[in-house]
């Protein structure tokens, strides 16, 4: 699906300007975008999008921004809720070294109770039966669900938004607040920041371009990130809605999506940046991570690096 629009159409430049970014770049080869950065003023990055409601939920009261903290170089992190405490002089871990070693002992071996992933031969027999009696049954499932503790705090679950034909698939981490209220998923300012994002390489939420959904279905208290545990327990859902969609790309937004999907500590300064195969479902989609749209609020400066992972990621599947 080609979803570029004209580069010189005021629709577009107008999507810039809400996404911070003044100057529209044409495709450029990647020895070039380091010499393009600079050209950027500092002022433009740092704009923060309007207060108005987005196109999924015009009445949406802004809820608060999703706090995460500094990494050790000074710099806001991506995609965390809770200050991240390095290992101390007498060789015991803090929080964030417990999570990320929570993590990657789940990957490396997973409990014996956790659902297996779906194979692509379930995810051929899904498809070829009644997919939409499936994918009906799915979101009946996600609605009653008990299977973590999340579900004894929330006001709803929240299944994802966006038609099952949809060719984008984008993975963000929890429901917040206003979503957890409304049941959509990336509704308030940063549900309107992603619209703006996604609009500016042509890609419409309201007319059926995306599927978006996050790997837990249920609101974190105090909207912290997801634990391993609870994202394990929500995996098997992940890994069917994405056996019964067929996107030609995926975008994975926030640290704590990116590491799940992929199944791998790294940084998202590490991940982003280059094509990724999403193996869910029974599925090998091409994705790239990028940063969460809360995180971009905080820190608009790196709206320039998520410009450019929007378009490696429409550029999928296109002629070169």
């Amino acid at each position: 699906m080609s979803v570029a629009p004209d580069v010189s159409s005021p629709l577009r430049r107008a999507w810039l300007r809400e996404l911070g970014i003044e100057r529209v770049w044409a495709a450029t080869p990647p020895a070039q975008v380091a010499s393009q950065a600079p050209q950027v003023s500092a002022q433009a990055l740092a704009e923060a999008p309007a207060e108005t409601a987005s196109p999924a939920a015009a009445s949406v009261v802004a809820p608060p921004a999703r706090m995460e903290s500094p990494a050790a170089a000074a710099r806001p992190a991506e995609g965390g809720a809770r200050a991240t405490t390095p290992r101390t002089t007498t060789g015991r871990m803090g929080p964030a070294q417990v999570h990320r070693d929570a993590l990657a002992s789940m990957v490396a071996a997973p409990k014996a109770n956790a659902a297996p992933p779906v194979t692509q031969a379930q995810a051929i027999e899904w498809a070829s039966g009644d997919p939409e009696a499936a994918w009906a049954a799915l979101q009946a499932e996600v609605s009653v669900c008990t299977k973590c503790a999340l579900s004894k705090g929330r006001t709803q679950s929240v299944f994802g938004s966006g038609p099952r034909s949809a060719q984008w698939l984008l993975i963000g981490e929890a429901p917040g607040e206003q979503e957890d209220r409304q049941g959509v998923p990336f509704v308030g300012r940063s549900g309107q920041l992603l619209e703006n994002m996604l609009g500016a390489i042509g890609v419409q939420r309201a007319k059926g371009d995306a599927f978006v959904t996050n790997i837990v279905k249920c609101r974190p208290p105090n909207n912290r990130n997801p634990e391993p545990e609870e994202a394990a327990a929500c995996r098997p859902y992940l890994e069917r809605q994405v056996a019964l969609l067929n996107p030609q790309r995926a975008l994975a937004v926030g640290r704590v999506a990116a590491q799940n999907v992929l199944g791998t500590d790294a940084t998202i300064g590490s991940l982003r940046g280059r094509v990724h195969r999403l193996g869910l479902g029974g599925k090998d989609i091409p994705m790239v991570v990028s940063y969460h749209p809360a995180y971009l609020l905080r820190a608009p400066l790196e709206k320039i690096k998520a410009w450019h992972d929007l378009k490696l990621v429409s550029g999928i599947g296109e002629p070169q």
